[in-house]
């Protein structure tokens, strides 16, 4: 082949070879990419100030098992009439300083203590599975965006090497028609050629600008200026061998947290129900206290402060017990409610789990038609660049015309780019089920 056709063809094959272009700033990883967003995304944060929240909740029951202890001083004063020591009613001002301190144990609440620490523990749990699954969304979606910048960034490369192709075409076509050996309309045929090839570059990086915005936005960054990403490894873009649908639901439902974070809220339906059964049983209280005040009263003489405080001071112990008769069927009925609950959270519970079996076989299917495409594409890649390979052989030897130059061009570019993208979407879909199964995404 001739040097103009090498040249046309290394134009083309530089897609295929993955040259990263030169950027402002060290370009990002995914794992980097996954690790930053999971770091500064607010619906992560949300999430974490929820778990914090559970953790405030559980604190809260079990040092409910604490006693309590509560102090008061009190001041009063009092004109006009009053009762007197002697028992008699005259005008008289009074005043009375009292203190007190008293302590309240719980003995026994009918096992409350016991089931809303229980369930304060499960809703962390479930709080923690929730947090993970946000975590979860938070690597599809940033996998997702990456891969797409990535098409992009293929989709742009294949625009300029047509640009390349184009352009060397029209400057051969114009010093062609300067020897008189081509038309007019041949050039400008070309030239409309190359106008229409830089209008889809001006798409692609328009595309993949946007694709970068959107990363960017996800991973909460101020601006895309300056950002980037790594490429893959070919070896990452290769087909493999999937496990079935059957075998990948079995892995997940073991390990995604949003199965986990339903089967324990089961679990606190279930606590609940305890507890509503409790609240028939009586309850056990044990309380005590000290106490002392000063009085005095004017036109009677009164002990000093010392003195009274000494001699007043009191001592008190006390136990209390209650016993629910008859709540108006409210305790009935909270047992009923509670029994309803659990039913509605063993059926959201299954339906997580069918949603996920849908999730696992439409990714599964999906994985499988990418790479029946990735095969076909490439077949299809192959054949056309032998095609264009013989086509611009031919033209160069003046055997075919710039119709047909620019038609095997065309059908090289398109199958570069079906090629492409079979190649990211067999990339995504595999590691969508390895995600599935509780692997890191990673290319």
């Amino acid at each position: 082949m001739k040097l103009f056709n090498k040249m046309l063809l290394s134009a083309f094959g530089g897609i295929l070879l993955g040259l990263v272009p030169s950027q402002a700033q060290t370009p990002w990883t995914l794992r980097e990419c996954i690790r930053y967003a999971l770091e500064h995304n607010i619906t992560v944060q949300q999430r974490q100030i929820s778990v914090q929240q559970s953790e405030i909740d559980l604190n809260t029951s079990q040092n409910s098992r604490l006693p309590s202890v509560g102090s008061s001083v009190s001041q009063n004063f009092s004109f006009g009439r009053g009762l007197t020591a002697d028992n008699t009613y005259e005008n008289t001002n009074t005043t009375s300083t009292g203190f007190s301190l008293g302590v309240d144990v719980p003995v026994f609440q009918g096992f409350n203590i016991k089931n809303n620490i229980l369930m304060n523990k499960l809703n962390l749990e479930a709080a923690t599975r929730d947090l993970e699954k946000a975590k979860d969304d938070i690597r599809v979606a940033v996998a997702q965006a990456y891969v797409q910048i990535l098409y992009n960034m293929e989709i742009l490369d294949v625009a300029e090497a047509r640009i390349e192709i184009d352009s060397l075409q029209v400057e051969r076509l114009e010093l062609m028609l300067q020897n008189g050996k081509t038309s007019a309309a041949e050039v400008a045929q070309q030239k409309a050629s190359l106008a229409q090839s830089k209008y889809q570059k001006i798409q692609a990086s328009n595309n993949l600008n946007i694709s970068l915005l959107d990363l960017s936005q996800l991973l909460e960054l101020p601006s895309p200026e300056g950002f980037s990403i790594v490429r893959p490894t070919p070896s990452a873009m290769e087909p493999r061998l999937l496990d079935s649908a059957e075998d990948i639901y079995q892995s997940a439902v073991a390990v995604k947290p949003a199965i986990l974070a339903e089967q324990t809220r089961l679990d606190v339906a279930s606590t609940r129900i305890n507890m509503a059964k409790n609240s028939i049983l009586p309850t056990i209280s044990l309380s005590g206290g000290l106490g002392t005040n000063y009085y005095t009263a004017s036109k009677h003489p009164s002990s000093s402060f010392s003195s009274q405080i000494k001699n007043n001071f009191s001592q008190y112990v006390g136990l209390s017990l209650s016993l629910p008769i008859f709540s108006r069927f409210q305790n009935r009925n909270s047992i009923r409610t509670a029994n309803l609950n659990y039913r509605t959270q063993e059926l959201q519970l299954e339906n997580t789990k069918k949603s996920l079996y849908k999730e696992i076989q439409q990714a599964y299917y999906n994985a499988l038609a990418s790479q029946e495409k990735y095969f076909s594409s490439s077949q299809v890649l192959e054949s056309s660049r032998q095609a264009f390979e013989l086509v611009s052989a031919k033209y160069e030897n003046g055997k075919a015309n710039i119709t047909e130059f620019n038609e095997s061009k065309n059908n090289y570019t398109k199958a570069q780019s079906d090629f492409v993208q079979a190649q990211y979407e067999n990339l995504f879909q595999t590691r969508i089920l390895d995600f599935y199964k509780g692997m890191e995404i990673d290319f």
